[in-house]
């Protein structure tokens, strides 16, 4: 009886991990989303506290109360621009956890069936790689790690390396089946060893303007490893809920690759965007015309329709309160005021939008590429907030552009482009915008907010 309760309270755990997810493919019902994953996630763990056999009940309590704990404290804490970093040190927590559910299964002497020793080595593997990666990109997103490492062969190095981690693989399998004898100890601790050493190399030479795919993709993985453990301990909850973010994760992060014109493997084993910033060598007709807040100010609040199209300068610059104070400016003149976000703009999904929502926002003034590419030839101003590859024409134009066939905001098809940018230095792709050099645009330099600041103090005088 109790077993099938505690099965029953599973679905009911995985029925909300769903709905959870399925709302949050919306805005406007993310934050109930979260809310059901939420309850589901503690309808799971306090359902496994009733699990037959079950003890150690004081170091599970002692565990919750000290994850729950952190986990508070850091989401109270971090700020919006770092989202990304969360993200990551999340995923990789989660293949973490299940490498180390893997590892516990493998210690114990005793044999198992060959199905349940090859998932749960899979599981292992994937969980690994998914971890050590994951940490290596919360160390690029929070600047720990500030280049990226590429060397002559690495592709073949990472490939031995992944190669003799699944030689051990198979190794510790046919032990834990019984079909070999040996220092079972000492091979799961190489297997393990360079499972995690792959994720570092894999990750080490990808560059910033590829982390949104990379974070989606060890999303993905840490689904995938979930599910895996989940067929060993024989745990419905972990299969169910492990697979749909496996599946989720990898659909995403095939939907981010075909946003950047890129196949998986070209962002993992190109080392494209791999400069960080530093600018190619390569001649661009004509020159940046700068212009003075004011006179952007001005342009903005006699014009009809002004679309802003925010990137990860105002993130960093934290600017999104003052953006959304011009805007309201601009429509309280009679402007029309829309937002434009590209799918990999910022360092995760949805980043911008989750910035601009907690800015205040409305959802029906935010606008997905698609949808709002058709709408520059008719807007007066494009003002450009921090953006540099998502709306670079050389996507669109130049065959030879690195990024060519990547879709883009048009933005250079408005009647005046107007760029808020730090300084002159090229994108994270490391490509020169040729949007910066185009007649139509003009440049402001500064920190985006102070910038925010002057064109707000500018529209009013109008």
């Amino acid at each position: 009886m109790t077993s099938d309760l505690i099965q029953a309270s599973y679905i009911a755990a995985t029925v909300l991990f769903i709905l959870g997810l399925k709302s949050m493919s919306s805005p406007r019902t993310a934050r109930r989303g979260i809310i059901w994953a939420g309850v589901g996630m503690l309808v799971a763990v306090v359902a496994t506290f009733f699990a037959p056999n079950m003890t150690n009940y004081l170091l599970m309590v002692i565990a919750v109360a000290i994850g729950a704990t952190i986990a508070y404290v850091a989401a109270k804490r971090v700020a919006m621009t770092d989202m990304p970093q969360m993200v990551a040190i999340y995923n990789g927590m989660g293949g973490g956890a299940a490498a180390l559910i893997a590892a516990a299964e493998f210690m114990h002497p005793t044999t198992t069936s060959a199905s349940f020793a090859i998932l749960g080595v899979i599981g292992a593997l994937i969980g690994s790689i998914s971890f050590s990666g994951s940490m290596i990109a919360f160390a690029k997103l929070q600047g720990l790690i500030k280049k990226s490492f590429l060397f002559p062969g690495q592709n073949i190095v990472n490939l031995l390396v992944l190669a003799a981690a699944i030689v051990l693989a198979v190794f510790v399998t046919l032990q834990h089946t019984g079909h070999l004898t040996g220092p079972n100890g000492l091979a799961l601790g190489l297997f393990f060893g360079l499972s995690l050493i792959y994720g570092v190399l894999m990750t080490l030479p990808i560059g910033g303007a590829d982390m949104p795919v990379v974070i989606s993709l060890y999303n993905a993985l840490t689904g995938l490893a979930v599910a895996f453990e989940g067929y060993v301990l024989g745990n419905a909850a972990l299969i169910i809920a492990g697979t749909v973010v496996g599946s989720a994760g990898f659909l995403l992060t095939q939907l981010m690759a075909k946003a950047m014109n890129r196949s998986l493997g070209n962002v993992l084993f190109a080392g494209f965007g791999a400069k960080g910033g530093q600018e190619l060598d390569e001649a661009v007709e004509g020159s940046m015309k700068e212009m003075a807040p004011d006179d952007a100010a001005i342009s903005m609040a006699f014009g009809q329709k002004v679309i802003v199209v925010p990137g990860y300068g105002m993130a960093v610059a934290q600017a999104q309160h003052k953006v959304w104070e011009l805007a309201k400016l601009l429509q309280d003149k009679g402007v029309q005021v829309k937002f434009a976000i590209h799918p990999v703009a910022g360092r995760m999904p949805g980043h911008m939008n989750v910035l601009l929502a907690e800015a205040g926002v409305p959802y029906d003034m935010i606008y997905d590429l698609d949808e709002i590419n058709g709408e520059f030839p008719t807007a007066d101003v494009a003002l450009v907030i921090g953006a540099n590859d998502v709306v670079n024409p050389a996507a669109r134009d130049d065959k030879g552009s690195p990024i060519y066939g990547m879709p883009i905001l048009d933005v250079d098809k408005a009647q005046t482009a107007v760029v808020i940018k730090r300084g002159r230095g090229a994108g994270f792709a490391g490509i020169e915008n040729k949007l910066f050099y185009a007649d139509n645009t003009r440049m402001v330099y500064g920190d985006a907010q102070d910038v925010a600041s002057k064109l707000i103090a500018g529209v009013k005088k109008v």
